[in-house]
């Protein structure tokens, strides 16, 4: 029979390497959330998101309190065999800095840290059911932390696409426009806009074809946005949330009379923009609290393609700039002649139809 005093010793040696496994996965885990918290906060500027993430990570910090000093006692870095020796900490985090410029590294980082701490979430959460530990740490309270995470880490990933794409209004913003294409092939002058250069091409059909005929409307709207992603630009459709919908567009513009933006805001992916037409100052700073990702400004000049809209002048331009941090698109009898005052005047983005697509020579245009 072996001795009484084998098995407590046993216990003790089981219990110090269970200690080290949890302790080790949460600083894994707080760690990571302090990386996608800094994300949120600073690249972001999400407060709201970025208060979500600190929450979980105090809310681990006090679930394992109680442990604190005795899983501090169990911790030996310099022994730990799965410590990092060939790869120095600051060549790393450098590594790290440069890939996150990007908009994959980006994502690649808040992935990696999200995964890194779902996984030591799961680590703890195993352990706490074991009968010596479960006493001490609460399993289930570990699992909704990473449910929680899951969540977290799609509004992440959601916010920092919806980022990039904000940043990809500019330049020049060709409305596609089927009433004034007259009958001409949409996939045609669309391959022609974005050979000549154009940031941003935007569907619209004012007709009632779209109430008669969504099914046409639809397939030509799939084409476009399949060609507008291989080519890096991006695809809004005018007006129908549900065809933005649909075909996975970038994003929907609407105007004052259109679906209110807390609608669409609710409604469509966080991943997606929104813009929104105003013609005041008023207008533009009630869409900027109410969550719109670009303001179209105008008519700046008088338009053939609109004859009703209000003339607002570019001096609104300059107001505006002053007012309100997001991104401004002017529109509205812009041409080649005036889009340079438009320009200096602090437009982000110059939205055209009739400049482009009265020329016979489109992609010329468009270069012009």
């Amino acid at each position: 029979m072996a001795s009484p005093q084998w098995v407590p010793a046993r216990i003790i040696i089981v219990s110090h390497q269970l200690l080290r496994m949890i302790d080790a996965n949460l600083n894994r885990s707080s760690e990571g959330l302090r990386v996608l918290e800094d994300v949120a906060r600073f690249l972001l500027n999400d407060a709201e998101l970025g208060q979500r993430l600190k929450a979980l990570r105090h809310d681990l910090a006090r679930e394992t309190k109680s442990l604190s000093l005795e899983l501090l006692s169990q911790r030996d870095s310099e022994h730990d065999v799965g410590r990092p020796h060939s790869i120095p900490f600051p060549s790393k985090r450098k590594k790290l800095n440069m890939e996150a410029t990007s908009l994959r590294g980006l994502l690649d980082l808040v992935t990696a840290n999200a995964k890194r701490v779902e996984e030591s979430l799961r680590v703890i959460e195993e352990l706490a059911k074991l009968p010596e530990i479960s006493s001490m740490l609460n399993s289930a309270r570990f699992e909704q932390a990473r449910f929680s995470l899951y969540t977290l880490e799609q509004d992440l990933v959601s916010k920092i696409s919806r980022r990039d794409k904000i940043q990809g209004i500019s330049g020049l913003y060709v409305i596609l426009d089927r009433q004034f294409l007259a009958g001409r092939d949409e996939l045609d002058v669309a391959g022609q806009i974005i050979e000549g250069g154009a940031k941003v091409i935007q569907l619209r059909d004012k007709s009632r074809f779209y109430r008669d005929k969504k099914g046409e409307l639809l397939l030509v709207a799939q084409k476009l946005k399949k060609l507008c992603s291989q080519a890096g630009i991006l695809f809004i459709i005018n007006d129908y949330l549900d065809l933005a919908m649909a075909v996975d567009a970038d994003g929907l513009h609407v105007g004052q009379e259109d679906l209110p933006l807390p609608v669409v805001r609710k409604e469509l992916p966080i991943d997606k923009i929104v813009g929104c037409s105003v013609t005041t100052v008023s207008q533009a700073t009630k869409a900027q609290n109410e969550g719109v990702d670009y303001i179209a400004v105008g008519s700046i000049f008088p338009t053939t393609t609109k004859k009703e809209a209000t003339v607002v002048g570019v001096d609104i331009l300059k107001e505006l700039k002053r007012m309100v941090s997001t991104p401004l698109v002017a529109i509205g009898g812009i041409n080649q002649n005036n889009v340079s005052e438009v320009v200096a005047a602090g437009a982000d983005a110059v939205a055209v139809i009739s400049a482009v697509l009265g020329e016979e020579d489109v992609r010329g245009a468009v270069q012009k």
